[in-house]
């Protein structure tokens, strides 16, 4: 909006005096009447976009989306009116906008100024459909300008889920189902004596803080294909494009296993971006505590697994990625066979922690020393982003103490006595494995085997062919022996890409 402004002055010779209030009050009545608004009425004068379309991923029913920015641009030499800014739907589709800090479904007459470019917010909460699968939700959000319509189309995926808020208790022999996902506010608490079945495909969301306590028995039986999921319940990006919050660490409690809880089975069966993962409270190791099987345990800002004298195995399985240890293991049983136990988090993240520990000392709840009565890893990998000098394993001993490292590939000094056709890492290796790109940045990872530029790996083909029998498929399904070739450590067995063939 332009002002004219005009001035008067009448110097008057006789007295010798400036004469204006009267003239200053007859520019206010001009001015005032001859205010026009200098927008531009070509109609190829059009705003520009940051995106055509904002998309947002699944999105829980009742619960409110994040919210996604819309840059808007007047990229013109004129300044230009926005006679509209609405919802298609009339803000019946679940969409909501926020426009220059108000919130609403249609704003009249905004100008912006040439050269120049503003905010809108948009946020969406979808209303619950009574469905088990996805649905498609969609809106458009329109502009009017100069007689024409430009759009932004507004897109999102809803999904019912069973929503818990109070706790949920397990009381009883259970099985859970695939149908819905479970949104967990609070907690998950199964009783003393009860079995929680979860059948493939389940997925658990969990807020921050939420926890799941089990005082009884849980069995996690996914497959290959639809394994069973715990994870945080942040389901959009952390930097948008660049990084999940599914891959960003300490975003829910963790699972505990008190002393009462024994013969919990995890097959198949992801748990990721928690504070601490796995915490096994003191118990006997003359009752199996947990079974890993082709699982994977990565992406935590605490321990990966802390356990207090408990009996644990693992078989085909990856521990990855965390703040502190990935395996603190304070007394008890324990047999790893097939694993890949690396740590590659970003190094500033990590504390002085080694990947692994094996201690007779006292444990978290500082009441009693229990020995280490076995600690085997067969056909492993342990590596980390330590020096070979410090290590990615660390060993206190007060007293009677078994462990053996049998064909694994240790981020170590070669001066473990108790080791069988051991291969000692040297360096920093994370381009062992394919890692995505080398994105530690971002939280991703991906560690089935890769060769160098010679085509060597420290890692392919230096397995227990004995022991590999006995778990004649990797984590993904991936045949470890045939005639034409031979096991591989770690819990993946190599499988060459177009670029690693010569």
């Amino acid at each position: 909006m332009v002002v004219r402004l005009y001035v008067l002055i009448i110097l008057h010779s006789y007295m010798k005096k400036i004469y204006l209030l009267p003239f200053f009050l007859l520019f206010l009545i001009y001015g005032c009447s001859d205010l026009e608004d200098n927008y531009s009425t070509n109609p190829n004068h059009t705003l520009a976009f940051s995106t055509d379309t904002i998309a947002f991923d699944t999105v829980f029913t009742t619960v409110s989306s994040a919210t996604k920015k819309l840059m808007v641009y007047n990229r013109n030499k004129e300044a230009l009116n926005i006679q509209s800014i609405s919802l298609a739907s009339q803000g019946n589709s679940g969409f909501r906008i926020n426009v220059d800090g108000r919130k609403g479904t249609e704003f009249n007459d905004i100008g912006i100024l040439s050269k120049d470019s503003m905010y809108v917010f948009v946020e969406v909460t979808v209303d619950p459909q009574d469905r088990n699968n996805p649905f498609e939700l969609k809106d458009s959000l329109q502009f009017m300008l100069n007689g024409g319509k430009q759009s932004v189309l507004l897109q999102a995926y809803g999904q019912d889920a069973i929503i818990i808020k109070e706790g949920l208790f397990i009381n009883n022999d259970t099985t859970i189902t695939s149908d819905r996902p479970y949104l967990i506010y609070d907690s998950l608490v199964v009783s003393p004596n009860a079995t929680l079945t979860i059948e493939a495909g389940t997925g658990f969301y969990l807020r921050n803080n939420a926890k799941i306590n089990v005082f009884g028995t849980i069995k996690a039986l996914g497959t290959l294909n639809s394994p069973v999921v715990f994870r945080g319940d942040r389901l959009d990006d952390l930097i948008a494009g660049e990084l999940s919050f599914d891959h960003v660490p300490g975003q829910w409690g963790g699972l505990t296993f008190f002393p009462e809880s024994y013969n919990n089975v995890f097959r198949h069966t992801s748990i990721r971006n928690g504070k601490n993962g796995i915490i096994c409270l003191p118990s006997t190791t003359e009752q199996p505590k947990i079974t890993f099987t082709s699982s994977q345990v990565k992406n935590m800002s605490g321990n990966l697994l802390y356990s207090e004298n408990c009996h644990i195995e693992a078989y085909n399985t990856e521990f990855s990625n965390a703040e502190d240890s990935l395996l603190a293991l304070s007394g008890g049983k324990y047999r790893f066979t097939h694993c890949t136990i690396a740590n590659f988090i970003k190094i500033k993240s990590r504390t002085e922690a080694q990947s692994v520990i094996l201690q007779n000392n006292k444990g978290i709840t500082g009441k009693q020393s229990f020995p280490i009565e076995q600690a085997y890893f067969e056909n492993c990998i342990i590596d980390g982003s330590k020096s070979q000098e410090t290590g990615e394993i660390k060993i206190e001993s007060s007293g009677d103490f078994s462990y053996h490292f049998t064909n694994c590939l240790l981020r170590q000094k070669n001066d473990f006595a108790q080791t069988t056709n051991c291969v000692f890492n040297e360096g920093i290796n994370a381009n062992s494995y394919k890692l995505n790109g080398n994105k530690e940045e971002n939280y991703i990872f991906d560690y089935r085997l890769k060769t160098d530029k010679d085509g060597n790996s420290k890692a392919i083909g230096k397995a227990d062919i004995e022991i590999a029998r006995l778990y004649p498929q990797d984590r993904y399904g991936v045949t470890r022996i045939s005639d034409s070739i031979l096991p591989d450590i770690g819990a993946y067995q190599y499988v060459p890409e177009p670029e690693d063939k010569k």
